[in-house]
């Protein structure tokens, strides 16, 4: 029966006292029907469901690429968000801010971009894209909130930039980024950072794999602080300038100003380049759980370095640190007034070691292990390096 005919199911049932509204649902979207002397229904639509009550569906906007052209596809009941394409570049124009919309964003093209604009939180899910940007960030993303990012299960996504333009990043967020999924992104940030936030970046425990496939300055630069609950970061030598770090902001009552704090997960870090920190934090770092391998192949190079304290231990997971230090003494011109030699660990202020294993292993002339300004506290653990200490 191809035709659903309900006026006389509704006129048994005395439904039909008054007029009743009825949704019609069908690929994440809806019409609805106000129903008076009843309706007949084609079944040959293929509604997922049909209800008198207003589904539960969440707002989903997905954004398709297709080699020079791009596609969005926008429910109807998603209102106050417009899009505009030129060719593969798109750009999201929200003032919602009643609700938190999601954008599904995949397919491929060498010549496009995203960028979506807006003030409310948002949740951005990464299912299979492959998107190079010839003119600047692939993804840039203005909203100054919560960026939910969600990389899709079984789902590999690549990032790529203009090796010109004004970007900050080949994928910027204005705001905090969280990253979750089981999926791999990998990005190449061709101008200057390959990832960067304004506020802070958090890798949650279901975080799937960023691979940093090179950046012309900085692998991840994070405003605010970056914390690391699980995934698996890798960043490779290609990477010219730092590979991760967190500024501190101008006000000072910020949660985690400037700090590193990682809890588990995987770090897979290599710097080749002279004066470089796999790991850089302008005030505290904490460690309290994960894997570390770090190369510090530059000279000048360090695999860990913090303005402030350090603490590690293994309150979250066990923590295993290895940084192989390989590089000799910087040469560039900038290091003359500081001609600093190749180090595995530098804490201007304070190290505490209450748990984990700590190796740091030192082949490049002159390389030095642990360095640290203020105070050495061992509490526990196993270190393996030579550590030096003014107090």
């Amino acid at each position: 029966m191809k035709n659903l005919i309900l006026s006389s199911i509704f006129i048994a049932s005395g439904i039909l006292a008054q007029a009743q509204t009825m949704y019609l649902c069908k690929d994440g979207d809806y019409t609805t029907k106000e129903v008076t002397q009843g309706l007949e229904i084609d079944l040959t639509q293929g509604y997922d469901s049909i209800t008198f009550t207003k589904p539960q569906i969440e707002p989903t906007v997905t954004i398709v690429y297709n080699g020079s052209s791009a596609t969005v596809k926008k429910p109807s009941f998603v209102t106050g968000v417009s899009s505009t394409i030129n060719g593969a570049n798109v750009v999201i124009t929200s003032d919602n801010v009643t609700e938190e919309i999601k954008y599904i964003v995949s397919g491929t093209s060498s010549n496009g971009s995203l960028t979506i604009n807006g003030s409310y939180k948002l949740s951005l899910e990464l299912a299979g894209l492959d998107l190079t940007s010839a003119t600047g960030a692939a993804l840039d993303i203005e909203c100054g909130k919560r960026i939910n990012l969600i990389l899709a299960d079984g789902k590999t996504n690549s990032l790529s930039d203009a090796a010109s333009g004004s970007q900050k990043a080949c994928f910027y967020c204005k705001g905090h980024l969280e990253v979750s999924g089981a999926g791999t992104l990998n990005v190449s940030g061709n101008k200057s950072h390959a990832i960067s936030t304004k506020e802070y970046m958090q890798m949650k425990k279901t975080a799937g794999t960023i691979n940093i496939v090179k950046a012309a300055n900085d692998a991840l630069h994070v405003g605010q602080y970056f914390q690391m609950n699980g995934g698996k970061i890798s960043i490779t030598s290609t990477t010219v300038g730092d590979g991760i770090q967190a500024e501190s902001t101008s006000d000072a009552k910020d949660e985690n100003n400037g700090q590193i704090i990682i809890k588990g997960g995987t770090l897979d870090i290599t710097m080749a380049n002279q004066d470089t920190k796999a790991i850089k934090a302008d005030t505290d770092i904490t460690i309290s759980g994960g894997s570390f391998t770090i190369n510090a192949e530059g000279n000048g190079s360090r695999g860990i370095q913090t303005d402030g304290n350090m603490t590690i231990g293994e309150e979250e997971n066990a923590t295993s640190i290895l940084i192989n230090a390989t590089g000799g003494k910087c040469t560039l011109a900038e290091c003359a007034q500081d001609p600093h030699n190749c180090m595995g660990i530098k804490v201007d202020g304070n190290l505490t070691i209450n748990k984990g294993k700590v190796s740091v292993y030192n082949t490049g002339k002159k390389s030095k292990g642990i360095k640290v300004g203020g105070t050495y506290t061992a509490n526990g653990g196993t270190i393996s390096a030579v550590v030096e200490s003014t107090n």
